[in-house]
């Protein structure tokens, strides 16, 4: 089984270049072998909902995708990323059925936070349901039916079928020991802790990256996943000063401000506040462009004036390519204030020099790029998916037929993807810890350089024209 390495992470569902984890595996096999030295496969557990991210058990793979031989000859070839959803729990659960059925005699009446023990009366105050950051305008609860014919409220930060979980009992510590465990010993090179600030709850406080909670929390999976050679990667989608903290105690983080950052430069023709970024940016962290959700708008809040961020955010309806508000709205059942419904392409007009523009700027960032799956292929609004189902995230999440895959990557813009993703991955230049200079330049135009082990690797680019070029050892081995 790979650990982790510093080359390109590609970012997938197992059911999204082809039916299952058979298919995915001659897909890159096929076509992305040098272009792609990691997977994050998205989750690919027995679930309920949420595309995945409502669980209902970690010990096997959901028989639509393959099993776990499937998942360890991954690993073989390309070191994984496994998701762990420290938060919460399917409600369809067999923890939570059992919870339900036999309540306080159930061995998982502690792995759920019962508000009749969580708040002093058993009720919060108007005061603590307005501390709380919260994905709903009132209190995070569903009703819990028991068998019996009881009821009471149960914590749910996000959808009814996400359940969340008691971290601080022992129920729920063990709990976490023996999925980590597992996920550690069939193949995860890292293990994404997804919603992890909500984790910590404490009456009072915004039970959001709760301080010092979130440090024992976070130290609990550091001992559990150290001995294993596990990378974690705790997952916040917030200020950037949060994620500066947890780096800052040497684990990686999440760039997740650069996707607005690198539009607002595409967009204007302006490059400052996107150097001001990649200049403080730490070592250790995973890039994006793109994801499984939208574009985030929360994470640039003061790295770009906040009129800044309203202009770049509108603009991506004028600018970008069939994307509307409309889509990010109830008809669409999406209500996420905090982030755009676009793949990243389209938000660039499918403009193919941007785009590689874009992308030649995140390689040449700090840390380990991730590509999406469709930012892979360079891939458009699925606006026939979005109608079918009017989920306004389905825009970008296109399932592609291997057929369509063999397709997609014949078009000029994806090959030069993946001559920037091969160079990206061969060079030695881009050593997390080596020279990283951005010299003076004007306005419109970015210089960055990398260097390390001997090498030195250079991207030197036109905001307004889109055009840029790479060098290696000072030769230009790419031009758009």
């Amino acid at each position: 089984m790979k650990k982790l390495e510093n080359k390109i992470m590609l970012i997938t569902y197992a059911d999204c270049m082809g039916n299952n984890f058979k298919d995915l595996s001659r897909v890159l096999d096929k076509h992305f072998s040098k272009a792609v030295g990691g997977v994050h496969i998205l989750p690919f557990f027995p679930s309920s909902g949420d595309r995945g991210f409502a669980p209902m058990r970690y010990d096997v793979v959901d028989e639509a995708f393959g099993d776990w031989d499937d998942v360890t000859k991954l690993s073989e070839k390309y070191y994984l990323m496994f998701d762990y959803m420290l938060n919460h729990i399917s409600a369809q659960s067999p923890y939570y059925k059992d919870f339900l059925k036999n309540k306080d005699k159930s061995p998982y009446k502690d792995l759920f936070i019962r508000y009749k023990d969580f708040w002093e009366n058993g009720e919060p105050t108007e005061a603590e349901v307005d501390a709380i950051y919260k994905r709903k305008p009132r209190a995070p609860y569903v009703e819990a039916h028991f068998e019996d014919g009881t009821t009471e409220k149960v914590w749910c930060t996000f959808d009814e079928e996400q359940i969340d979980i008691n971290c601080p009992s022992d129920t729920a510590k063990k709990f976490l020991v023996d999925n980590l465990t597992s996920m550690a010993k069939r193949g995860a090179a890292i293990i994404r802790l997804d919603a992890f600030a909500y984790a910590t709850k404490k009456a009072g406080t915004s039970c959001f990256f709760v301080e010092p909670y979130v440090w024992e929390l976070l130290s609990e999976v550091t001992d559990v996943l150290s001995p294993t050679g596990v990378t974690i990667l705790p997952e916040i989608h917030e200020h950037y000063t949060i994620p500066f903290k947890i780096a800052e105690k040497g684990y990686f983080v999440y760039d997740f401000a650069l996707p607005m950052l690198l539009l607002n430069s595409l967009y204007y023709g302006q490059t400052k506040h996107l150097k001001e970024w990649l200049l403080k940016s730490p070592n250790k962290q995973f890039t994006t462009l793109d994801t499984h959700d939208g574009i985030g708008v929360v994470d640039v809040k003061d790295l770009l004036p906040d009129e800044e961020i309203e202009r770049t955010k509108e603009d991506i309806f004028k600018f970008g390519a069939n994307v509307k508000k409309i889509y990010n709205t109830a008809a669409y059942n999406n209500l996420d204030i905090y982030q755009v419904n676009c793949t990243y392409y389209a938000a660039l007009g499918d403009h193919d020099d941007a785009y590689l523009l874009a992308r030649a700027v995140q390689f040449f960032a700090k840390g380990i790029p991730q590509v999406y799956y469709v930012g892979l292929l360079a891939g458009k609004n699925d606006l026939k998916l979005l109608e079918e189902t009017k989920v306004g995230r389905n825009i970008n999440r296109h399932y592609y037929t291997l057929e369509e895959v063999d397709k997609e990557v014949e078009r000029p813009v994806v090959r030069d993807l993946l001559k920037l993703m091969e160079f990206r991955n061969t060079s030695k230049a881009f050593a997390l810890d080596g020279k990283f200079e951005i010299p003076d330049t004007d306005e419109d135009k970015l210089h960055i350089i990398r260097e390390a082990e001997g090498e030195r690797a250079e991207l030197i680019a036109d905001f307004k024209t889109k055009k840029f070029r790479v060098l290696s050892n000072g030769e230009e081995i790419f031009s758009n």
